[in-house]
């Protein structure tokens, strides 16, 4: 019998399962001013919890945790990275994140306060960044951009060098016209939640 070659996307799924595929890189190094405490700590860990279980459960192969005003301990199969200059922003936060990534092909960034974004969200955003030709795709809530955002490798040199304080990936998506739009809101209302 002959071996036949895979199909498109199938070589891309065994690796997304065995982990060199997606990264799913999770914004948590804030001190959450307007908050009260660092998100990460918030509802007694919760929200880091959820966060992971929704990146591991989506399609992410590595977890990375960025870490900064709070190191705590990460739930498996999740790993931690501190961003030492959090204070910068979320863009500082984002670029070790990405930094972190190894030889992922995609990394699906998630903030952790939108606690109820679940697997089914990042699920839904990676594969249409992964059918996509630009390879990057963002949620949506009834119109609203949110997380998460999946971006492929390809455009990680741009996104850094567009990173400045807390805008993370904002001034790099701007800039494009492919952006996929994922409506996600039958999912998720993806509120990021700023105060108590």
């Amino acid at each position: 019998m002959v071996d036949m070659p895979p199909r498109i996307g199938q070589e891309d799924t065994v690796r997304m399962s065995n982990g060199g595929s997606a990264a799913g890189v999770l914004l948590a190094a804030g001190a959450g001013v307007r908050y009260g405490m660092p998100k990460v700590l918030a509802a007694q860990g919760k929200w880091l919890s959820s966060a992971v279980a929704a990146l591991s459960g989506g399609g992410c192969g590595d977890v990375i945790v960025v870490l900064g005003a709070a190191v705590v301990d990460v739930p498996p199969p999740a790993r931690a990275v501190v961003a030492t200059d959090w204070q910068r922003g979320m863009g500082a936060s984002l670029r070790a994140g990405l930094r972190a990534t190894g030889d992922a092909r995609y990394a699906v960034v998630l903030t952790v306060d939108t606690p109820d974004i679940g697997a089914e969200v990042v699920n839904r955003v990676l594969a249409a960044a992964r059918e996509s030709d630009s390879g990057i795709a963002r949620a949506t809530y009834a119109g609203r951009p949110g997380h998460p955002v999946v971006i492929g490798r390809r455009h990680w040199a741009g996104v850094l060098e567009t990173l400045h304080g807390d805008e993370g990936a904002r001034r790099f998506l701007a800039a494009r016209t492919d952006v996929v739009a994922v409506d996600c809101a039958d999912l998720a209302t993806g509120v990021d939640i700023d105060e108590p």
